[in-house]
């Protein structure tokens, strides 16, 4: 669980950042609404930490654009804008686009194993209709395409981007019938790293980025 952190001193962080980072993902996954309330009191009784460096992580999900702290109301959750997913689904065409083609031309085999087992966990859970696990699986797909690049500023741009792609990755799965196309869409861009095709690598993932925006904008009624 995410919780575990707070007790892991082998990740560096400090435990205002670990806290930070449990906050960020449990909205982002749809555990706290927009609109709804977060309280320190109650964030500190349920991670079990004093009110300080909850107070902390709460400033910094407000600089983030991921809370805001409303006079008289308190820190309140935001959503995503249609612009927000505008802005998201730009900014993933023009560095996925990028990543695809570095990452052809620089994947080690046993990150083609993983990408194909990746996929092939999507298929099973396809078959499933489990959303949940979809997305879950749909996420560690990118981020083995984003360490195949080998470009550790790449890598590390894209991975803090994916906390605000997995909202809007949900919604997109939401609309009935993506899954299934969405999976024929990762299958389409795992055949072009089997093919070592930076070109179809490319096209591919455009292809699919463009789809899951149209699901988002179909999904979306702000």
């Amino acid at each position: 669980m995410a919780r575990d952190i707070l007790n892991d001193d082998h990740t560096g962080l400090s435990l205002t950042s670990k806290i930070f980072n449990i906050l960020r993902e449990d909205i982002l996954n749809g555990k706290y609404t927009e609109g709804e309330k977060l309280g320190e009191a109650k964030l500190a009784e349920e991670l079990g930490v004093s009110r300080t460096p909850v107070r902390e992580a709460l400033k910094q999900l407000e600089l983030d654009g991921i809370v805001e702290n409303k006079p008289n109301r308190g820190v309140m959750v935001l959503g995503i804008s249609k612009q927000d997913i505008e802005d998201i689904f730009t900014i993933r065409t023009a560095i996925e686009g990028i990543a695809a083609r570095w990452a052809v031309e620089r994947i080690t085999n046993d990150e083609v194993r993983q990408l194909t087992e990746s996929y092939e966990l999507m298929e099973f859970y396809t078959f499933k209709n489990d959303i949940e696990k979809f997305s879950e699986i749909n996420t560690i797909f990118h981020e083995i395409i984003y360490k195949a690049t080998k470009s550790r500023y790449l890598e590390q741009v894209l991975k803090d981007f994916q906390y605000y792609m997995k909202q809007t990755r949900r919604r997109s799965l939401q609309v009935e019938g993506r899954m299934k196309i969405s999976l024929q869409e990762h299958k389409a861009i795992l055949d072009a790293f089997l093919n070592k095709d930076k070109e179809g690598a490319q096209k591919a993932l455009a292809n699919h980025i463009a789809n899951s925006k149209k699901n988002v904008e179909n999904n979306t009624d702000q």
